[in-house]
């Protein structure tokens, strides 16, 4: 039998268009006719392994979020949870970075994607594990989701005209806002580790006031 010319479709075919449809394109640039087109198939044939366009961008957001290490959090013996917290942080952020249009969708909490839940699942035992409050525990969990969501939403450092003479005039402590755009990653991935530091210092201190007391 002569083998087809066209690869035959599966899930993992389907999803990994549509993350590279949505990494060049944006979200908007994801619908059935367009997917259609980059597989070489008909729109409906999509249907059999996708119910719906939210199914599949559930499909896509877990694919994302499988991309980020949890190793930090196996292993025998409890993890620091400041050490695993830090390291999971920056592995979640480069998975966004990598991928930022798909963060709109996946803010929008985990839903029932095996990938995303068991993210929950990890970081929740590990502050557990380690004595934080079961309420604490899911706090900082929240908390963390939002810092690293928000982190990889846009950049802070090229939203700032690069001309010069925007600032001139009436924003005196700006005069070299329009060099920030040229240093973006330095600029923003130092914000993030500036941010994620103080964020875990702070925390630090929290942790010894609520769980030290007890021991």
């Amino acid at each position: 039998m002569a083998r087809p010319r066209t690869p035959l479709l599966s899930r993992d075919r389907i999803v990994t268009t549509a993350l590279a449809l949505i990494d060049t394109e944006g979200l908007e640039g994801l619908s059935t006719r367009r997917l259609a087109t980059e597989l070489s198939v008909s729109g409906p044939s999509l249907y059999n392994h996708f119910a719906t366009k939210d199914d599949l961008l559930d499909a896509v957001v877990d694919t994302v979020m499988g991309e980020v290490d949890l190793g930090m959090f196996e292993g025998q013996e409890a993890p620091e949870w400041r050490t695993a917290l830090r390291d999971w942080a920056r592995s979640y952020r480069a998975a966004l970075a990598a991928h930022p249009n798909i963060v709109p969708v996946l803010a929008q909490g985990p839903g029932r994607r095996p990938n995303a839940l068991r993210l929950a699942d990890a970081v929740f035992g590990c502050l557990v594990d380690a004595g934080w409050p079961r309420g604490q525990a899911t706090r900082i969990g929240a908390l963390m989701r939002y810092f690293i969501t928000g982190s990889a939403l846009g950049s802070f450092a090229a939203g700032f005209p690069e001309d010069a003479q925007v600032y001139a005039a009436e924003y005196p402590h700006l005069g070299e806002a329009h060099l920030l755009a040229e240093h973006r990653r330095s600029i923003d991935e130092g914000a993030f580790e500036t941010g994620l530091e103080a964020l875990l210092d702070g925390l630090e201190l929290r942790y010894r006031r609520i769980v030290g007391a007890t021991h």
